[in-house]
Order: structure tokens, then sequence, then C-alpha cells
């Protein structure tokens, strides 16, 4: 075999091309000691309580990343023709989250939940459109994630707001008049909603919007605190995208990698994206796109790693064991909410589901939701999720889980119960926090317009 030379001169700029290379001479300790102290300044699930409101940080079992790493699975390549292992782990979890939702059927394509959205939104707009018929808005109550009215603009929809009533629910009057619009889709929401709350007239709402000519999508973000107990589907929603790398433990974070599943009922089952994994007399077999298919969005079977790791929290756990994650998490939520709301005003007094809000309103000193977010890092915890959900001014949203103990909850009360008493006697400790954090207290408007990437 010839082996043809070339002359880097010719192919690289000049500016990057060295003489010499200075790399340092470095006993290995001094590296070690580096990357230990690096790794040190981060945080995670598995250095403390992770309690941000709607991302579900909930810790991540070994035994998943165990299973995942097995050649069977980690070493496979999805062209290669022995793979019937994979092939059935993809059906067999396409069947678990649709007894979990109430689905009909699934794909496991989209990589993250927005990406699941702007499936499900596709669908919606390819269904109509196979009728003939054209709709270009749709319903997103005020107290949704904000990545469904950007998903919906990304579909081509414009956005109809409904603004919650006193509940924290969608007004029925509301919804009614808007769905009165001939051109009006469908709607977008979850439940419960971004401020932990159970929408009690769902199967009204839903009604109100098929009777309408309308299709429901049920954004899955909030899924944990009705595990086991309701389903979707059985709401009366139509399209559903789940967040493996929430509901189902699988990391996320830092960029990825998420997984974003969507189910459909029966009727919408030819619109979902291809290929998809069905089974007939000879086994499971790949079915390609059809006419009515909005077509491939994501190379192959989406992240499959991450299918794996979920695969094997929900067999570990069973159907007992994944309505006992509902349980708890509802009763970690309401544990947290009913010690904290003496010191810290709590905009909805009802029994909340997963996660709650408080706000910044009546405490002392001028002490806002920032400074307390700020002072908890000294702490040593993550701070919640902060100004948001937007219908709440000053909002700090609590979301604990149900991997954490009684012990880890209450240290988390201790922390905010000092940090108020701070703000009476202390307040400019709160100010100008954090004190014990690597980097101190950011311009956040400043960062996020002009932030800096490199040193």
């Amino acid at each position: 075999m010839d082996i043809e030379v070339v002359d880097l001169n010719e192919i690289l700029p000049k500016s990057l091309i060295r003489e010499k290379i200075p790399i340092p001479n470095i006993p290995e300790i001094e590296i070690i000691r580096h990357f230990v102290k690096l790794s040190q300044h981060n945080y995670g699930v598995d250095t403390g309580i992770y309690p941000l409101g709607s991302c579900t940080m909930k810790y991540n079992p070994k035994i998943n990343e165990v299973v995942e790493r097995l050649k069977g699975f980690s070493q496979v390549h999805p062209l290669q023709e022995e793979n019937h292992g994979s092939i059935e782990l993809l059906y067999g979890i396409s069947k678990l989250l649709g007894e979990i939702t109430g689905m009909d059927g699934f794909s496991l394509q989209p990589a993250a939940g927005a990406h699941g959205e702007l499936a499900g939104l596709l669908i919606i707009k390819k269904f109509f459109e196979s009728k003939g018929i054209q709709k270009h808005k749709i319903i997103v109550p005020d107290s949704a994630h904000g990545t469904n009215p950007a998903s919906a603009k990304m579909a081509g929809f414009s956005i109809i707001e409904l603004k919650s009533n006193k509940f924290g629910e969608v007004p029925l009057d509301h919804l009614e008049y808007a769905m009165a619009d001939g051109d009006v889709a469908g709607i977008m929401l979850t439940n419960p909603n971004t401020l932990g709350i159970f929408d009690r007239q769902i199967k009204k709402i839903t009604k109100i919007v098929h009777e309408n000519g309308g299709l429901c999508y049920y954004d899955g973000a909030n899924l944990n605190p009705i595990l086991g107990i309701c389903r979707p589907g059985d709401m009366g929603f139509d399209i559903v995208h789940l967040n493996l790398h929430k509901t189902f433990s699988t990391p996320h974070g830092g960029g990825g990698p998420g997984s974003g599943p969507l189910g459909v009922i029966d009727e919408l089952v030819p619109y979902l994206p291809g290929p998809c994994i069905i089974s007939t007399e000879n086994g499971l077999a790949c079915q390609e796109n059809n006419d009515n298919s909005i077509g491939r969005i994501k190379a192959f079977w989406g992240n499959f790693g991450i299918i794996v790791r979920a695969y094997a929290y929900i067999l570990a756990l069973g159907a007992e064991g994944l309505k006992r994650v509902g349980q708890i998490s509802v009763l970690n939520a309401n544990y947290l909410r009913v010690l904290l709301k003496d010191n810290y005003f709590l905009p909805y007094k009802r029994t909340c589901q997963h996660e709650f809000v408080i706000t910044d309103r009546n405490l002392p000193n001028n002490i806002t939701t920032e400074d307390v977010a700020k002072r908890m890092l000294d702490y040593g915890i993550y701070a919640p999720t902060v100004y948001f959900p937007l219908v709440v001014q000053g909002a700090l949203m609590i979301e604990p889980t149900e991997t954490e103990s009684k012990a880890s909850l209450d240290h988390f009360i201790e922390v905010m119960d000092k940090i108020y008493y701070e703000a009476e006697s202390d307040p400019n400790t709160l100010k100008t926090s954090p004190h014990n954090t690597p980097i101190k207290r950011l311009d956040a408007v400043l960062a996020a317009r002009k932030p800096v990437l490199h040193d």
C-alpha cells in the first residue's frame, strides 16, 4: 500500500505550526490534586439536595450506569445486523411508557423535552393539514414551561396565552372563549403545572378543547408526582412527551444528553417520526416513514444510552415502585411547604404536588429572591429555580424529589430558617453573598448578554 506523505506547511496556516510544544513537567500527584479540586468546585445530585423546581433533579442509581455500560449495549452500532437485544429493549420501553402514560404509540427519537414538544406540535400541524384544515394558533397557559410557547412558535403557530385564575388553574370560561376561535389547533399544558398545582378541572379542560375540534398536548416534565396514580391519557390528552432525564432518573444538565420520547393516541400513531419498531408475526421489525409521518427528527433511535438507563430504572422499580416514587415526591414537597410557610410567603395555600412556590414577599430589609438564592450557596445547598414561574413575583420554585431523606429535608429547612433570621439581623451578609464559593456574585444581566466563555 502506497503511503502519501503530506507536508503540513502546505495545508496548515503558519500560525498553527509550532516548532516546540511547551508541555509542563508536573508530578502526577499535582495533576490529580488539580482536577480533584476542580471537581469539588461543582455541584450535583451526588453532592447534596438539588431542589431545582420543574427540573426533577433526582439521584441517578449507579446500577443504571452499570447496565448501560454492558458491552451488548455500549459497543453496538444501529447499522450492524446483530443488535436484536437493543431492538427488543427499545420496543419494550415503548410499551412500558405507553402503559405509564396511557398512550398507544411512542417514538424514542426526540433528544430532549423541547425536542419532543416540537415533534408533537409538528404532528398536530400535520394532522390538520392531512384533513385539509388550516389551524395556526395554540393555547398556552401562563403557568406553562417557557419551552412550550417557544416550541409552538418554531412549529409555525402563534400563541394565545391564558391567564391563571386565583387558584392557579386554567379558567374554563376563558378557555371556552379562546377555543371558539376556529383557528385554534389545541392546547399545551402540564398537570400539575409549574406552580405545583394539580388542575382539578383537567377533564373539563380537555373536553372543551376536543368539543371545539382541538388536540390536547401534555408536557411531561412534571410527570413525577403522578406516576402510578393517574395517566395523561386518562385525563384526555392526545400527545405526551416525557423527560427520561427527569422522571426516570437518567443524568441531565450541562447540555445533555437527554431523551424526550413522544407518545400519542392511536389516531395519531401514523404521524409519529420514523422509523418505528413494530411487532409482526415474524418478530420485531423496523417500519420506515409513511406518507403521514412528520419524518425523521434524530439519527437512528435517539439517545440510546439514556434510554437503556431509564429502562433499567423502570424494571427495577416496577409498577408499585413507580407509584411509590410519585407518593414520596408529593410527601417531600408538602413537608417542606408546610414548614417554610411561616417565614416565607406562600402565594397558593393548598396541597401541592412535586413542587411548590414561595416568594420574597414580606422578607425583612428588602431582601430579594436572588439574595436568598445566593446565600444558600454559602451553606452548601444548590438554589431552587428563581423568578419562575413568571406568574408569581419573586418566586422560588422548590422541588425536593422523592430521593431526599427526612434528614436532608430538615437540613434544608434549617438553612432556609437561618437565612430568614439573617435577613432580619444581618441583611448585608445576604446582599453581598455568596462568600464561600470560588466565584462571587456576578452581574446576572451582563453574564447573560456578554458571557465570558474562555480564560
